[in-house]
């Protein structure tokens, strides 16, 4: 098995996996082709803003050219205010998740189950 550079793993946004098939330090990966939009709030010096910076960083570099619209706003370092993710989904669905009291790990099966609906669909469709 190949092993994975502890700086590269960082970029990579590599997470614990729930199989137990898989290495336990693989890249994550997200279904993404499904958001039409994205709005994150944090303040990137809060620890509790954790699953909103690794969210953004498992959003694929092209995904703006391929129509998704990607908002961020970030708080000052004395802002209390927790940290927010705001989606829509191509079948015009919405979802707001609070992230101060969610990992990236949760944040990821909300989306992945919603996404896989939807190819679901799209496949049944013959799409």
């Amino acid at each position: 098995m190949r092993s994975i550079a502890p700086t590269s793993c960082r970029r990579l946004a590599c997470l614990p996996s729930s199989s137990s098939s898989q290495h336990p330090l693989l890249p994550a990966i997200m279904i993404t082709r499904f958001l039409t939009d994205v709005r994150v709030t944090f303040n990137p010096f809060s620890l509790r803003s954790k699953p909103a910076r690794l969210f953004l960083s498992l959003i694929p570099p092209n995904a703006r050219s391929d129509g998704m619209k990607i908002e961020s706003k970030m708080l000052p370092r004395t802002s209390k205010e927790p940290a927010s993710l705001a989606l829509k989904f191509k079948d015009g669905k919405e979802m707001n998740l609070n992230l101060d009291k969610m990992r990236i790990p949760e944040v990821m099966e909300e989306v992945d189950r919603h996404s896989r609906q939807l190819a679901r669909k799209e496949e049944l469709n013959g799409n």
